[in-house]
C-alpha cells in the first residue's frame, strides 16, 4: 500500500523511460502492479510501452453484495493482465485460506487476467523443517484445477520471513524449494509455467538468483518503488 499520484507519475515516468530508452531486455516481461485506485493512471502511463499492468488482489466473487471486493471483470475495464493472488500479507492478514487463493486464480482465469499465485512459508515453519509441506498444502487447491488452468498461471515463491525484513533466502535455498514447485508442476503437466522469487529482491542480489536453474524472475517489493532499483533488477 505504497503511492500517491505525484509519487508515481515520477516513478513511472523513471521506469518507462529507463525500458525504452535501452530496450526492453531480451526475454523478460516486466510488469507493474499498484494499489487499486491508481489504476487509471497507471494503464494511461505505460499505454504503448513494453510494460503491462495488473492489480495486487482479485476478488474470487464475479459481481453483488461484496461491498469493497474488486472483481476481474472490473480488472478487465483497465487491460489489467496481472493479479496478485494469496500474498502472504493477505494470507496472514486478512486470512484467506489456499482455497479461497484458488478461487481466486479461477476467477482471474475466467476473464483472461494472469493470476500470480504467492506461496511461502513462515520462519517458524522453516525452522521446524515444515517448509516443503506447507508449500504443498498452499499449492494443493491451485493444482487441483488442473493442467489446463495451471498452465497459464505464474508462481511466486515468497518466504514470509524474508519480506520486507532485509533477509533473503539464499540462491540454495530459494532454488531447493523452486525445484520442489517445479516437480509438482511437472507432476500434473505444467513444468513450463514460471516460478518467481519474492523476497527482499534488489539488484545485488538479483543476478545470483536468477542463476538458479529453477527461479526464472521476481516478484519485487520495495525495490519497486526506486526506478533505477528497479530497473537493474530487470536487467541482472
Amino acid at each position: 500500500m505504497n503511492g500517491s499520484l505525484a509519487a508515481n507519475e515520477v516513478l513511472l515516468k523513471g521506469i518507462r523511460e529507463g525500458v525504452e530508452n535501452a530496450g526492453a531486455p531480451v526475454n523478460c516481461t516486466i510488469a507493474v502492479c499498484p494499489s487499486f485506485p491508481y489504476l487509471v493512471q497507471v494503464s494511461q502511463a505505460l499505454a504503448g510501452s513494453p510494460i503491462s499492468w495488473g492489480a495486487q488482489d482479485v476478488s474470487l466473487q464475479e459481481s453483488g453484495a461484496f461491498t469493497g471486493e474488486v472483481s476481474a471483470a472490473m480488472l478487465n475495464d483497465f487491460n489489467c493482465a496481472w493479479a496478485l493472488v494469496g500474498h502472504s500479507e493477505r494470507r496472514a492478514l486478512h486470512g484467506e485460506t489456499s482455497e479461497q487463493v484458488a478461487l481466486k486464480a479461477k476467477a482471474a482465469l475466467a476473464h483472461h487476467i494472469t493470476p500470480v499465485v504467492c506461496v511461502g512459508e513462515t520462519l517458524q515453519d522453516r525452522e521446524q523443517g515444515n517448509t516443503l509441506a506447507v508449500i504443498q498444502a498452499q499449492l494443493a487447491p491451485v493444482l487441483a484445477l488442473g493442467e489446463q488452468a495451471v498452465n497459464k498461471m505464474v508462481i511466486a515463491y515468497e518466504p514470509v520471513w524474508a519480506i520486507g525484513t532485509g533477509l533473503t533466502a539464499s540462491p540454495e535455498q530459494a532454488q531447493e524449494v523452486h525445484a520442489y514447485i517445479r516437480a509438482q508442476l511437472n507432476a500434473i503437466g505444467a513444468g513450463n509455467v514460471q516460478i518467481l522469487y519474492g523476497g527482499s529482491v534488489k539488484a545485488a542480489n538479483a543476478g545470483s538468483l536468477f542463476a538458479m536453474n529453477d527461479i526464472d524472475g521476481a516478484l519485487v517489493g520495495g525495490a519497486a518503488l526506486v526506478a533505477e532499483e528497479f530497473l537493474n533488477i530487470t536487467t541482472a
